[in-house]
């Protein structure tokens, strides 16, 4: 709906992209917005770089197969043990119970289109939130998106012993609580 206030707008992995897309073409729309295992150019990223080897396949498919070893590498690529056995058991259930695959286009883009967001057009406040072990994105990539936000209420936040999916990590209590205070932070009363 049109007529309700700015949005709060939080994104994670290839949601990251698209809540930023959307707050750079609908800035007046976006109160807060909140990036979680965001990726900018993908320099240095161990992850795309993997998956750029395997660019011609995800460009052949529309799709591409899922099954609960592929739903378990989310949560082991990066750094095992950080993400809960049962959470990851669930997550998997929950997920191989709607399908069988995916569609290859978030790959596709990450791997070959990056950077698509213009970090100077985000005018909102803003955080970047990254996993300690994430690697989808490099922290040198990341900081340099966020020294090119041009609004001063910005935060940049390194999340300890979490990897890539944050929500279903043994962390997760850490990551409420950023994304809790970055949208629950008061407006300044000064602002020069």
């Amino acid at each position: 709906r049109r007529d309700t206030g700015p949005l709060l707008v939080y994104g994670i992995s290839s949601g990251a992209l698209r809540a930023a897309l959307f707050a750079e073409r609908h800035p007046e729309r976006v109160k807060r917005l909140a990036l979680d295992a965001f990726v900018w150019t993908g320099e240095g990223s161990p992850t795309l770089a993997e998956r750029t080897k395997r660019l011609p396949e995800f460009k052949a498919k529309n799709r591409r197969p899922i099954d609960r070893a592929f739903v378990r590498s989310i949560f082991t690529r990066d750094h095992p043990g950080t993400a809960d056995e049962r959470t990851v058991d669930a997550f998997a259930e929950a997920i191989l119970a709607l399908d069988d695959s995916v569609p290859t286009g978030t790959y596709v883009d990450m791997c070959s289109k990056l950077p698509v967001v213009s970090p100077e057009k985000l005018t909102m406040p803003t955080i970047v939130m990254r996993g300690e072990y994430d690697g989808i994105a490099s922290v040198e990539d990341l900081l340099a998106f966020f020294a090119r936000l041009p609004n001063p209420d910005k935060q940049f936040s390194v999340m300890p012993g979490i990897a890539h999916a944050s929500f279903q990590q043994k962390n997760y209590l850490t990551v409420y609580h950023i994304l809790h205070g970055f949208f629950s932070q008061p407006e300044p009363v000064y602002i020069g």
